[in-house]
């Protein structure tokens, strides 16, 4: 009777761990009683020298220590280290397969997928798996032949991905273009001509500039696009933020679902556009009283980056933002727009 006690008891101190090491993602059942047994039985499955070998959290690289060993659950996955390793948590395993980017691609997605296997932080899921995806896309590829499953639904005129996407950024343009020269209907008969003058040498404007296509082309210059030389986009946060706290961020050129989910982003105006640049622009065309109108200063807030953000469809916030044209940029120097119409 004594003995079954004795054996029962210690069972009860009997804990399990998931071993593993820097040189292999393989991980191995180990059960221990207290942490000097732990590093007994884990140096001689890896072969690994008992005086300088250390354990810590496969989580976040905490140092395991005899009492720590006694407070964490069993099946919490472990790494055993000697001189000279370091280890920062699964960052780690994610710095690993990243530099394998020198290597083939199909190493890194292996490398993924194997620690997905064993993943259960539906937060590191995520990332794995849109990592994963990321990998698996024809990214880099330009042209229709390419990657012609990216080009599906689109019409046969458009030959490459940034030719569609500078496209796709100028019909939003051209949108805003027409909201601007529909209001003209609604201008006083006495300020329609001006009106019509102004949104003429807006139009010009626009097609100098080609629309501002440029801002969804990743072949164009650096300064002009939006995205990185790859085509990833960063959400730049709300009108009232500095930036994203959300960090989106989306590549429109990797596949057609992501070349579909972007036309949900939104150029926001931070200034808006309907409840005060439109407004604005027709009460100081009524009341120039032979001034003219600073054209340019509304160009700029209705079609440029000076008054827009391009924002995630759970950044675009809908009420009011409470911002105002400024009094001081509404009238300007007649010559600027005599100059423009030559």
């Amino acid at each position: 009777m004594g003995n079954k006690n004795s054996s029962s008891e210690k069972l009860k101190h009997i804990k399990i761990f998931k071993i593993r090491v820097l040189s292999s993602g393989d991980k191995y059942g180990i059960a221990c009683k207290d942490l000097k047994e732990l590093k007994e039985k884990g140096c001689k499955k890896f072969q690994l020298p008992l005086s300088k070998t250390r354990v810590v959290l496969y989580e976040d690289g905490t140092e395991l220590s005899e009492e720590y060993l006694k407070n964490i659950p069993d099946n919490t996955e472990l790494v055993m280290l000697t001189d000279g390793q370091t280890w920062q948590g699964y960052v780690t395993d994610i710095d690993q397969f990243l530099n394998a980017f020198y290597k083939k691609q199909m190493d890194v997605v292996e490398a993924a997928r194997k620690l997905l296997a064993d993943e259960n932080a539906p937060k590191r899921q995520k990332l794995l798996v849109d990592f994963i995806q990321n990998l698996n896309e024809n990214i880099l590829a330009e042209s229709r032949e390419e990657d012609q499953p990216w080009f599906e639904g689109l019409e046969p005129r458009f030959r490459n991905k940034s030719s569609y996407m500078r496209y796709s950024c100028a019909s939003r343009i051209r949108s805003y273009m027409k909201e601007v020269q529909s209001v003209n209907s609604t201008v006083d008969p006495a300020s329609k001509d001006e009106y019509k003058r102004i949104t003429d040498t807006m139009c010009d404007e626009l097609r100098a500039v080609r629309y501002n296509g440029c801002y969804f082309d990743r072949t164009d210059q650096k300064a002009n696009r939006l995205c990185t030389a790859e085509g990833w986009f960063s959400c730049q946060g709300s009108h009232d933020a500095e930036t994203c706290a959300s960090k989106h961020s989306i590549n429109p050129y990797s596949n057609r679902e992501c070349r579909i989910l972007f036309s949900t982003w939104n150029l926001d105006h931070k200034i808006e556009k309907k409840r005060a640049v439109l407004p604005c622009l027709t009460k100081a065309v009524k009341e120039c009283n032979g001034r003219d109108v600073n054209w340019q200063y509304f160009f700029n807030l209705l079609f440029t980056m000076e008054n827009l953000k391009l924002v995630h469809i759970a950044c675009h916030k809908k009420t009011s933002h409470n911002l105002s044209c400024d009094s001081s940029m509404i009238y300007g120097k007649r010559k600027r727009l005599k100059r423009l119409k030559k």
